[in-house]
């Protein structure tokens, strides 16, 4: 594996552990303070939160990992980030709720209707936030920027 390659997918996959925790913590300060669920259907069970917002990282890792190789083009890693974790979000929610429940006309609103919410329009912001952070990490690492040491890797002469 060539090193532009390497970095692009050491770089997505930090990118995608830190967008998955901006997920769980802003699902969780916007659940408590409009005091509401995020997945607000009982009957979707316990699995499609989790499953789609799983979904939404994942679309995320390997959009970075694609387009982080060049670090360039800025606007497709923010766009193409943000617009799949989105999809997958809604596919993923959709797919869990006809499979809880078994009708797919009223899986497809669910997750179309999640896809609208608060909780569905957080996901692509954070992944387009997280996205640009990835790219001047993989901008300043394509430049030859050195990693950053700790302190007892530094020689005394620094």
């Amino acid at each position: 594996m060539d090193l532009s390659r390497r970095n692009a997918w050491v770089v997505a996959a930090f990118a995608a552990a830190l967008d998955f925790a901006a997920i769980v913590c802003a699902w969780g300060f916007v659940s408590l303070l409009t005091d509401a669920d995020v997945i607000a259907a009982p009957d979707a069970g316990l699995f499609v939160g989790p499953a789609a917002a799983g979904a939404s990282v994942a679309a995320v890792l390997l959009t970075l990992a694609h387009t982080l190789r060049r670090p360039e083009r800025q606007l497709p890693s923010v766009l193409f980030s943000a617009i799949w974790s989105w999809v997958a979000l809604v596919v993923v929610a959709t797919v869990g709720y006809a499979i809880a429940t078994g009708t797919l006309l009223a899986a497809l609103l669910f997750g179309l209707g999640l896809g609208v919410t608060w909780f569905g329009l957080l996901v692509p912001a954070l992944a387009a936030v997280v996205a640009s952070f990835a790219l001047l990490v993989a901008r300043g690492r394509s430049s030859g920027m050195a990693r950053p040491r700790w302190p007892w890797e530094r020689d005394d002469e620094e």
